[in-house]
C-alpha cells in the first residue's frame, strides 16, 4: 500500500454488486472530512471500472489508488471538496 495517504475508514462492499459498490462508496465519502480517505473492499470485478468512473465524473472526490489481489479489489478514494 502507498505511504502517501493515511486510510480514515474502511467500507467492505464484499459480495455486492454493481451499482451497490458505487452508491455504498458515495454514501460512505458524503459522511467524511475533506482529506479523508476511504478504503473500499468489494469481490465485484467490475468495482473496478466503476468507482474509477465515478470518481473521473464526480467533483470533490478523488481515485488515489486501486489494488487487485487475492479475490478483493480495493478502492481509495480521498474527499476532497
Amino acid at each position: 500500500m502507498s505511504a502517501e495517504f493515511d486510510i480514515t475508514e474502511t467500507l467492505d462492499v464484499k459480495g455486492a454488486s454493481c451499482p451497490m459498490p458505487v452508491v455504498k462508496t458515495k454514501t460512505a465519502i458524503d459522511d467524511l472530512a475533506e482529506g479523508d480517505v476511504l478504503e473500499v473492499l468489494a469481490t465485484d470485478p467490475g468495482s473496478m471500472s466503476d468507482i474509477d468512473g465515478w470518481a473521473a465524473g464526480t467533483e470533490g472526490v478523488e481515485l488515489v489508488d486501486q489494488e487487485e489481489g487475492d479475490d478483493v479489489y480495493r478502492h481509495y478514494v480521498r474527499k476532497t471538496a
